[in-house]
């Protein structure tokens, strides 16, 4: 019943993404199972049956940082029953979580990505090679999150401004501009799927080839296949290119709390760390040009 109440509180109340929302509840039905070993439920689990949980999960060579995530549910979860009266304690209190090791965000160059984005015969000329250039060209032209992206309309996009309006986590929305040559672009993709036969109609910006609006893996293997051509780097995610645009404008003197409302960060720590990878790169910059370096 509580685990029912609790999904309505993180769609209703907190505004939970549906990706976030299944990441949560993966992991109490994970700690749940390691519960259900020692014959325990939620109600009666002790703060040294969660320790154990974290020690099982570190001894399977989870990531330190998988393990924080997991940790991170199930404080939300508890503090969610108390409020709720089906517990007197929070048996998450009392554990930390795992050290990790802090990981600077991967980003491409823009001379990298401009030479893709340029380069028309990387690009099929039909509606998909329109498309998955549509998907490259939004994800690094305006920082949107992959959450973002598949939940954009046709209707979100406002030639006249030249803008978008994006519903972002916790369903806030926010409005960021458009440069040009990419509502150019999005214009060309709108006549080209006009002129697809497609049975049924989607009112989803970016859409499948048979029409029907995209999905997360869809959006996946697109900036896979993409940036394959020019990064050899293991991580080709469409987050790569989120933190490719927001390292760009840090790198070109944007401020920082604008870039901070761009992406949508709910406090300007989440944007801060793009400022170690500008420090790193006047590191190189120094390196190779002082001749006392």
């Amino acid at each position: 019943m509580f685990l029912e109440r609790f999904t309505n509180y993180l769609q209703y109340e907190k505004r939970f993404s549906a990706h976030t929302l299944s990441a949560y509840l993966r992991d109490l039905d994970q700690f749940q199972k390691f519960l259900s070993q020692s014959n325990l439920d939620f109600s009666s689990a002790k703060h040294y049956d969660v320790r154990s949980w974290v020690v099982e999960l570190m001894d399977a060579n989870s990531e330190p940082r998988s393990v924080q995530r997991k940790l991170s549910s199930l404080r939300t979860f508890y503090k969610f029953l108390q409020r709720e009266a089906f517990v007197e304690e929070n048996p998450t209190l009392q554990v930390k979580s795992p050290k990790a090791a802090k990981r600077l965000p991967v980003f491409l160059e823009d001379s990298k990505l401009n030479s893709l984005l340029d380069d028309n015969d990387i690009f099929a000329a039909d509606f998909e090679g329109i498309r998955d250039r549509i998907v490259i060209e939004l994800l690094f032209g305006t920082g949107i999150r992959l959450a973002e992206l598949i939940t954009l309309t046709n209707a979100d996009i406002n030639v006249y401004e030249q803008t978008i309006k994006v519903l972002g986590k916790r369903s806030k929305e926010r409005i960021i501009p458009v440069n040009i040559s990419l509502m150019d672009l999005l214009k060309g993709y709108a006549a080209e799927k006009s002129k697809q036969d497609f049975k049924n109609f989607s009112g989803a910006l970016i859409v499948t080839n048979e029409g029907k609006p995209a999905y997360s893996k869809l959006i996946y293997r697109i900036v896979n296949k993409y940036l394959t051509y020019i990064s050899t780097h293991q991580k080709k995610s469409p987050h790569v290119l989120r933190h490719s645009f927001a390292t760009s404008l840090l790198n070109k003197g944007a401020d920082l709390n604008a870039i901070k409302e761009l992406l949508g960060h709910a406090s300007l720590a989440a944007t801060q760390v793009y400022t170690h990878n500008s420090a790193e790169r006047l590191k190189t910059i120094y390196k190779q040009a002082h001749p006392k370096a």
